[in-house]
């Protein structure tokens, strides 16, 4: 059985190059679009794995030529076929990715059967959640299927990390039932709602209050805090010459949940993830960004 299941998208990302992210009504000319894959399911699956961790990676895809490359490129990274659904109906997710001269980047993200994954799809799967360690999952399926499966996690004493991206407000029901989410500052304020403070620590120490266990907001190149019934303790970030921030997120939840799945304290996992995510913006891409076990010094 796989010690860490992990639920999300999958997409193609077009990623283009721009001088700076244009502001609204502003019309900024790129350089040539490059596809590679990406969603934020597919991206933390593939850090998972190429840092060490027994996953198995389920999700859905168009029955289209971008599914079939997704799949391919998938079993090239050493993750089973088993958890992909292919759909029909439905195109595949996709994504437009900007990325400015300072790394910095703006996404648009199309779903397509991304938003069709349903509790009938997860059915069959729903034992090797049961037998997992962890369960890991993302705002890029329907918050529905979220809930839904942080129950059956909970109930079944499955340790449920999510990254609440895209940030949306989520019930306190659910958030009392997760094991640790992991946002970035602007996402744990807007989960934090009108309740929300001055400062990070106070609006993680909020959603702590609301019931989550473990509560990790990435600040980039601040590094992360964590807040939990232990305390605060802020990780600083590593010192690099950043080139591009797209799936720097992605691979620290990855890195993260395999560290803790190998039974490292938080602080240490938060440790591991630092440099993984470090390296990964020192790339351009997503999954291409993605370091392996062993460049993690």
């Amino acid at each position: 059985m796989s010690s860490i299941v992990i639920i999300g998208s999958s997409n193609v990302d077009l990623t283009v190059r721009v001088p700076r992210i244009p502001l609204k009504g502003e019309t900024v000319i790129g350089g040539e679009p490059k596809t590679a894959f990406g969603g934020k399911g597919a991206n933390q699956a593939v850090a998972a794995g190429r840092l060490g961790g027994n996953v198995l990676f389920i999700t859905k895809v168009g029955n289209d030529s971008y599914g079939k490359m997704m799949h391919e490129n998938l079993l090239k990274e050493g993750l089973s076929a088993e958890g992909v659904i292919a759909d029909a109906s439905r195109q595949s997710g996709t994504a437009w990715v900007c990325v400015d001269a300072n790394g910095d980047n703006s996404i648009t993200v199309m779903p397509g059967a991304n938003a069709a994954l349903t509790i009938d799809d997860v059915e069959p799967y729903l034992d090797v959640i049961r037998n997992a360690d962890y369960l890991l999952m993302q705002l890029e399926i329907p918050v529905e299927l979220v809930g839904y499966l942080t129950d059956f996690a909970f109930e079944n004493g499955v340790r449920t990390i999510l990254n609440p991206a895209p940030a949306q407000p989520l019930p306190d029901s659910m958030l009392a039932k997760l094991y640790a989410i992991v946002p970035n500052e602007n996402e744990c304020r807007l989960l934090c709602g009108a309740d929300a403070c001055g400062t990070v620590g106070e609006n993680a120490a909020l959603l702590h209050s609301r019931g989550v266990g473990n509560v990790i907001v990435t600040l980039g190149c601040k590094g992360s805090l964590l807040c939990n019934s232990d305390g605060v303790v802020h990780v600083p970030a590593m010192k690099v010459d950043a080139v591009d921030t797209v799936a720097a997120g992605d691979t620290y939840c990855g890195a993260l949940c395999v560290a803790l799945a190998e039974g490292k304290s938080f602080p240490e996992a938060m440790e591991f993830a630092t440099k993984a995510s470090a390296i990964s913006v020192t790339r351009h891409g997503a999954q291409a960004s993605v370091p392996y076990r062993h460049e993690i010094r």
